[in-house]
């Protein structure tokens, strides 16, 4: 049971920074999208 519970703890953090990625991603393509369509630089 507690290599169970030691193996979930060590795997969630790989999920945690793929979810973050996503959600950070996601955030940067929607910028890079409105200053495409509004003719702004993205930096």
């Amino acid at each position: 049971m507690r290599d169970i519970l030691m193996l979930a703890y060590v795997l969630v953090w790989p999920v945690l920074v793929a979810v973050m990625m996503f959600i950070m991603g996601r955030g940067v393509w929607r910028d890079f999208r409105r200053a495409r369509k509004h003719g702004d630089e993205l930096v």
